[in-house]
C-alpha cells in the first residue's frame, strides 16, 4: 500500500506507555498521531477503502480453502472429510487504529456432527496450524482496475496462529465454549473502542462530515468511499451505504453453523425467557365477563313498534299544519 503510516515497532528501551513507530519518534499510547499517515497526500486511500470492502469475501474464501487444506493433510477428499470431521470457527473483525479491518478467530476441528463429537486422532493442533498457514497464503480476491491499476487483495504477513489451552485463561479454567467465547469477545469490544473514525450510522450527505468530530484521516477514508461509490464497476460494493464504516460491509461477528448454537435458537430462548418473566411479574387479572354468544333476533319493527310509528305519523294532507298544543 502506497504511503507510510505510523505503525508500532517492538522496543524494550522506551519508557512505560510509549511506542516507537516508523517515524522514529516515541509516542504515547493515546497519541492521536498513531494510525495516521506520515504524508496523507501519498497514502493510498482508495486501496485502504477497497481492502475493507473486500475483507469479508476474502475471509469467506479463506474458510473454503482451509477445509481443502485440512482434507488434503488428512488424505481425504472434501466430501469424505464431512464423514470424519468438521472445521468450525468463530471470528470477530477489528479495526486497527489506521482504520483497516483485520480478523481474530478461534478455529477448531470437531467430529463429524460438530462440537458434540470428538475429533479424529489425526486432527492435531499442528495439522490445523499448518493448514491455516497454507490457506491464508493461497487465498486472494481480485478487485477492480482503477485508473489502469488492478487491485488484488490477500492476507498480509502478520499471521499469528496460537494453540489455545486451558492455561491461556485465568486460573487455568476449563476450556469450555463459554470460556473461548469470552476470550475472543474482548477483541470485538476492543474494535469498537479503537476504531479510527467509524460512525454509528450511515450518512445521507457527505457534507455531514463537516459537523462530525472525527480525524482528518478518517474523514478522507469516508470521502474516498463516497467518491468510489460513483463508479459503475464498484456499484456491487455499495460503498456509499457503508462509507460510515470506512467501506467495511461485513458482519463484525460470525461463526460457522456447527461451531455452537444458532443465533435463531438464542433469539427464541431469549423471547421465551422474557415471556416467562413478564408472566411472573404481571399483577393478578380482575374478573371480566365476556359475552361472546350472539342470537339473531330478526329484522324490521315489531308489531308494537309498527303501531307506535303509525300513531305518530301525520295524516295525509296535514304534514304542514301545526300540531295541536
Amino acid at each position: 500500500m502506497c504511503g507510510r503510516i505510523l505503525h508500532r515497532l517492538d522496543s524494550t528501551d522506551l519508557p512505560a506507555g510509549q511506542l516507537l513507530v516508523r517515524c522514529g519518534t516515541p509516542h504515547d499510547q493515546e497519541d492521536e498521531a498513531l494510525g495516521t499517515p506520515l504524508n496523507p497526500d501519498t497514502y493510498d486511500y482508495e486501496a485502504a477503502v477497497l481492502w475493507n470492502a473486500h475483507a469479508g469475501p476474502l475471509w469467506r474464501r479463506f474458510s473454503i480453502y482451509l477445509r481443502r487444506e485440512v482434507s488434503k493433510r488428512a488424505g481425504l477428499s472434501q466430501r469424505e472429510l464431512r464423514d470424519h470431521a468438521r472445521v468450525s470457527f468463530a471470528k470477530v473483525a477489528e479495526y486497527q487504529k489506521r482504520g483497516a479491518v483485520h480478523f481474530h478467530a478461534v478455529i477448531r476441528i470437531d467430529g463429524p456432527t460438530g462440537g458434540d463429537t470428538p475429533p479424529p486422532a489425526w486432527a492435531t493442533a499442528e495439522l490445523l496450524t499448518d493448514a491455516i498457514g497454507a490457506a491464508a497464503s493461497k487465498v486472494q480476491i481480485d478487485g477492480s482496475t482503477i485508473d489502469g491499476r488492478a487491485h488484488t487483495f490477500v492476507f498480509g504477513r502478520q499471521l499469528d496462529v496460537r494453540t489455545i489451552r486451558s492455561a491461556d485463561f485465568d486460573d487455568g479454567q476449563e476450556l469450555t465454549e463459554r470460556a473461548v467465547a469470552a476470550y475472543i469477545a474482548k477483541y470485538a469490544t476492543k474494535g469498537a473502542e479503537t476504531a479510527t473514525g467509524a460512525l454509528d450510522r450511515p450518512l445521507k450527505f457527505v457534507a455531514e462530515l463537516a459537523q462530525l468530530d472525527i480525524s482528518d484521516h478518517a474523514c478522507r477514508l469516508i470521502r474516498t468511499a463516497w467518491a468510489l461509490s460513483a463508479r459503475k464497476d464498484l456499484e456491487h460494493l455499495r460503498l456509499r451505504a457503508w462509507a460510515h464504516m470506512l467501506g467495511f460491509r461485513g458482519h463484525f461477528s460470525t461463526k460457522s453453523r456447527r461451531y455452537s448454537t444458532t443465533l435463531g435458537a438464542l433469539r427464541d430462548a431469549r423471547a421465551e425467557w422474557r415471556r416467562a418473566q413478564a408472566a411472573a411479574n404481571a399483577p393478578a387479572p380482575e374478573t371480566t365477563y365476556v359475552l361472546a354468544h350472539w342470537v339473531f333476533a330478526g329484522t324490521g319493527l315489531s308489531d308494537a313498534e309498527a303501531w307506535l310509528a303509525a300513531s305518530i305519523e301525520p295524516a295525509p294532507g296535514t304534514e304542514g299544519e301545526p300540531t295541536p298544543g
